[in-house]
C-alpha cells in the first residue's frame, strides 16, 4: 500500500471516527432552536418516562410544578387527533421575583414552561425556552447572573429527563 494511501484510510477513519462520535455527543446535548429562543433535547425515553422523569426532577429540585397540561387529551376532547404533546408548567417564586425586578415583562414567560412532544417519527423531545433569549427579549442584562443559574438549571433537569440513567 503507498503511503498516501495509508494516510487516505487513517483520514477516512479518523473523520468517521469524529462523525460518529458527535452524533453520539448530539443526541445527548441540547440542541439550540436559533431564532425562535428554544432550546431542545431528543429524549431516549418514552414520552411517559420522560414525563414521570421530568416530574420526579422538578419536586427534587424544590420546584413547584404548576400544571400540566395534556394538549393530546384535550384535543381529543374535542374529537381532534394530536400526537402526544405535553406541557408542564413550573418554577420558583425566589428565582421569577428577582427577575420580574430586573424587567417586569418577563412575567410574560414567567413561570418556565417544559414542552415534551412525539414527532411524526414516534421521537421524543423536551424543549424550554432559552433563558439567555428571555435576556434578550426583556433586557435583563443586570440579571446575568439568575439567567446563567436558571440555563443551567434547566439543560441538567432537560438532560436528565431525557439521557441519564436511574
Amino acid at each position: 500500500m503507498k503511503p498516501l494511501q495509508k494516510i487516505s484510510i487513517v483520514a477516512f477513519l479518523v473523520i468517521l471516527l469524529c462523525f460518529s462520535v458527535s452524533r453520539w455527543t448530539a443526541s445527548a446535548v441540547a440542541e439550540t432552536g436559533g431564532p425562535n429562543g428554544m432550546v431542545q433535547f431528543t429524549s431516549r425515553f418514552t414520552l411517559a418516562e420522560t414525563s414521570d422523569r421530568l416530574t420526579a426532577l422538578l419536586e427534587e429540585r424544590q420546584l413547584n410544578l404548576m400544571a400540566q397540561i395534556d394538549h393530546a387529551q384535550n384535543a381529543r376532547s374535542i374529537g381532534k387527533e394530536l400526537r402526544d404533546t405535553q406541557l408542564f408548567i413550573f418554577g420558583n417564586p425566589a428565582v421569577g421575583t428577582p427577575l420580574m425586578q430586573c424587567a417586569q415583562t418577563v412575567a410574560i414567560d414567567l413561570p418556565q414552561k417544559m414542552l415534551i412532544w412525539t414527532d411524526e417519527t414516534d421521537q421524543v423531545h423536551l424543549a424550554y425556552n432559552d433563558p439567555y433569549y428571555l435576556m434578550d427579549r426583556h433586557a435583563l442584562g443586570d440579571c446575568e447572573m439568575v439567567i446563567e443559574r436558571v440555563s443551567q438549571v434547566l439543560e441538567d433537569i432537560a438532560t436528565q429527563a431525557t439521557h441519564e440513567a436511574d
